[in-house]
């Protein structure tokens, strides 16, 4: 594997401007203290603080990129309440999530809708983290893998090949995501092949395969080693700096192991 590991932190729908400064601060403070060397962080606030996080980060020279929670797949136009992602780059940010399972179920975004942000995103020259994950009734019936390449496939049909290194995929187990439940490591590691195994057969082996879903600095190290993750997309854990740095610290001390 030549890139470093990714650690995504998504805030989703918490913490104002206020709140928002004052967490990227305590992990610049953090990350001065030690760096971790090993491990890429973005992470992806509320629109509403993207440019005051943006702003700490390049000021205080923070080692993590800026990211994005969802983004218009229109360049532009009549399309109210919805940011494009030339106004995104424009705010520095260095990613978008893309096809996140609350999108998908809350907010109703499609595939084809997933599939033409993915174009966008990528058009633009941002990294796409593209989620995908299935629900419990697919997990029990055994139709997981089946279902999760569906995704995958219907999310890049027709994707420019010359775009294959902005793409970042992230599983998230719909059953383990704000439930407590993380999959096993064994689960894990059966989608991390899989998907690797997916991802040769398009020429896109160097492609980051991160895990979501119920992560805590507890079970991240076990997730890397034994799961076979290439990182992870954390939502409540990264929403105080000690939760989001202790999986941080533990995917750091995993590759500077070399696993």
């Amino acid at each position: 594997m030549t890139l470093k590991p990714l650690v995504v932190g998504n805030w989703k729908m918490n913490h104002d401007y206020v709140e928002a400064l004052h967490l990227t601060q305590q992990i610049g403070v953090v990350l001065k203290n030690k760096a971790r060397e090993h491990v890429d962080i973005v992470v992806a606030p509320p629109f509403v603080d993207i440019r005051s996080v943006g702003s700490i980060i390049e000021s205080e020279r923070i080692p993590i990129s800026l990211g994005a929670q969802n983004a218009s797949m229109y360049d532009s136009g009549a399309h109210t309440g919805e940011v494009s992602v030339s106004m995104l780059k424009r705010l520095g940010v260095k990613s978008v999530i893309v096809g996140h399972s609350e999108r998908r179920s809350i907010y109703g975004q499609t595939d084809e809708i997933v599939a033409a942000t993915v174009q966008t995103v990528a058009r633009n020259g941002l990294e796409v983290i593209l989620c995908c994950g299935e629900g419990s009734e697919v997990r029990e019936s055994g139709a997981h893998l089946e279902f999760v390449r569906g995704q995958l496939e219907r999310a890049l049909l027709g994707f420019d090949k010359k775009n294959h290194s902005l793409i970042t995929l992230a599983y998230e187990p719909i059953w383990a995501i704000g439930t407590g439940e993380t999959a096993s490591s064994e689960q894990v590691a059966e989608m991390m092949s899989y998907l690797q195994a997916f991802l040769g057969e398009r020429g896109m082996s160097e492609t980051r395969v991160l895990y979501g879903g119920s992560v805590n600095g507890e079970n991240a190290g076990a997730l890397v080693t034994d799961g076979r993750a290439g990182g992870f997309l954390v939502g409540g854990a990264s929403l105080k700096v000690e939760s989001f740095m202790a999986i941080i610290e533990a995917v750091d001390d995993c590759y500077s192991r070399s696993r």
